[in-house]
């Protein structure tokens, strides 16, 4: 009798590979998931070792001529904070306190990422004091166009927003981003890249910075480095500025060093330099970890000759032979040229033109005409971009400043005496809206042009539009007139309201030349050639 049950059916037995494609997967699947978790870690921990601050009060800000260019404010600070007191003995730092900007540097980074300008800003540099915020840890200070101060005490004052604000107002360049980077840190970004080479033409033994380095051709690594870059006293005349030249041939090395070894291809390096530079890094809160490493794969493959660094043009403060102050207007040619990412034009001076008809005449040849421009209307950089103007059209202008207030609606001519009214004739031709008045209290033979927030630019030359039409026909810039570019290093004075002031002319090559025309190198200089850089009384 059979039973009434069912035999089930059987399943075929797991043969050896299906159980081990099985395995394979899972495990495919946990190592993905724990390298995602591990380089999610990784990620977390470099983000959260980077110091942020945010940027706030910035005021009215310059134009962004271009959204495809980058420019970022890089400074060293001083400070010992988080230093232990090895570490300050091995730096050879002291025990001063502060935190003030032993570097100061504005990195510019070309459309197209086909070249970097580096702008050098001397620590001596005297500015104006703007509206700078307190914080944690500084002070703050109240706004006063009069009383000027140390850009690098900036920082210890009003903090980074502070020196951000100040070298925008003052460059009329727009930053995207700022980094701040710690005396550790230098050190290790520079062990990370396999050190540098230098070359001094004497024995150094600095006992202030602790650079110890036979003549010739050597290869440093971090200490020493850091104590190359800041090495000032007992070498050369002891200057600043001559510190930032030494620099400017270290730099250079630096780069020939990553660009040689392709650190920037390499992702694994490339994090560890991030890693290492994180923890003595600040930066503003719109930074992340990611734009770091973008900026640095934007230049990969980059010629080291399209690398340039310059410093910004200066000459003496006259309150103190020790500091200095922007020259004008070469300052506000090289400002303008890095924002707008144009080469400087070259201007001609405008002739005397001969009487004619009943119109007022140039009574003086410009190039006669002494002046100092003031600024009245407080808009940045409004006596820079008017010096310049004049320059290009002959005047000689010789000094700019700040007027006694903010408050002149129309720009003023001053004067001394009868004498001085031929220039004044000349000068005001060059305005559309200008009161003319004497002060018997300023120096004879200089007359004083103080700018009003209605300024924006000088009066079309008659010759404009001939000149204008040949310019389209051969590609190239024509040479005093309102459109030369010269004029518009300044139309930063569209900050006091002005919107159609000229932009400098184009070049096919962009910012190119930069650094040769204004005393400046190249990333391809030769550690060799930076002898001047040492030369002076202090030095064997």
């Amino acid at each position: 009798m059979r039973l009434g049950l069912r035999r089930g059916r059987r399943r075929a037995p797991r043969t050896g590979k299906r159980h081990w494609l099985r395995w394979t997967s899972l495990g495919v699947v946990v190592i993905v998931a724990a390298g995602t978790t591990t380089a999610y870690l990784k990620y977390r921990a470099i983000d959260n070792s980077i110091k942020r601050v945010p940027l706030t009060h910035l005021g009215k800000r310059p134009p962004q001529y271009s959204t495809d260019s980058m420019n970022v404010l890089i400074y060293g600070s001083d400070s010992r904070a988080g230093l232990t007191p090895h570490q300050q003995y091995i730096l050879h730092t002291g025990h001063v306190s502060g935190n003030n900007t032993d570097t100061i540097m504005l990195v510019h980074i070309s459309p197209g990422r086909h070249q970097v300008t580096v702008l050098s800003i001397p620590r001596d540099t005297m500015v104006p004091m703007y509206q700078c915020d307190s914080g944690p840890g500084y002070p703050g200070q109240q706004a006063n166009p009069n009383q000027y101060v140390m850009i690098n005490s900036l920082l210890a004052t009003g903090g980074p927003s502070c020196l951000f604000k100040t070298v925008e107002q003052q460059t009329g360049i727009f930053m995207n981003h700022f980094i701040g980077l710690g005396l550790v840190g230098f050190v290790k970004v520079i062990n990370d890249v396999g050190g540098v080479n230098v070359c001094v033409p004497f024995a150094v033994n600095n006992s202030v910075s602790g650079l110890k380095l036979p003549a010739g051709k050597d290869h440093i690594t971090g200490v020493q480095a850091l104590a190359f870059w800041r090495s000032r006293e007992d070498i050369g005349i002891g200057s600043d500025l001559q510190r930032i030249q030494r620099d400017q041939f270290l730099s250079a090395q630096i780069v020939k060093a990553v660009l040689g070894s392709d650190l920037l291809g390499n992702p694994l390096r490339l994090l560890h330099v991030v890693t290492d530079a994180a923890a003595s890094m600040t930066t503003d809160s719109g930074m992340s970890v990611s734009d770091l490493i973008s900026i640095a794969n934007s230049v990969r493959g980059i010629d080291s000759k399209n690398v340039q660094f310059i410093t910004a043009p200066n000459q003496t403060y006259p309150a103190d032979p020790n500091r200095v102050q922007f020259a004008q207007p070469q300052a506000s040619e090289v400002f303008s040229a890095i924002a707008h990412d144009v080469t400087v034009p070259k201007t001609k001076p405008v002739p005397a033109t001969a009487p004619s008809g009943g119109a007022q005449v140039l009574t003086i040849s410009p190039s006669k005409v002494k002046l100092d421009v003031l600024n009245g209307s407080g808009a940045y950089q409004a006596a820079g971009s008017a010096a310049a103007a004049l320059t290009a059209r002959g005047f000689d202008v010789t000094g700019t400043g700040d007027a006694a207030n903010f408050h002149y609606a129309t720009s003023v001519i001053e004067y001394a005496s009868a004498a001085d009214k031929p220039a004044v004739n000349t000068l005001k031709k060059e305005l559309t809206s200008v009161t003319v008045r004497k002060d018997a209290s300023l120096t004879p033979g200089t007359i004083e042009l103080i700018i009003g927030s209605d300024y924006t630019g000088l009066t079309a030359q008659p010759s404009s539009s001939a000149s204008a039409s040949a310019s389209a026909s051969t590609g190239t810039a024509s040479t005093g007139t309102a459109s030369t570019g010269t004029a518009s290093t300044g139309t930063a004075s569209a900050g006091a309201g002005s919107s159609a002031s000229p932009s400098p002319s184009v070049s096919p090559s962009g910012i190119t030349g930069l650094a040769q025309a204004n005393g400046g190198i190249t990333a391809a200089a030769s550690c060799s050639s930076d002898s001047s850089a040492f030369s002076g009384p202090n030095s064997p």
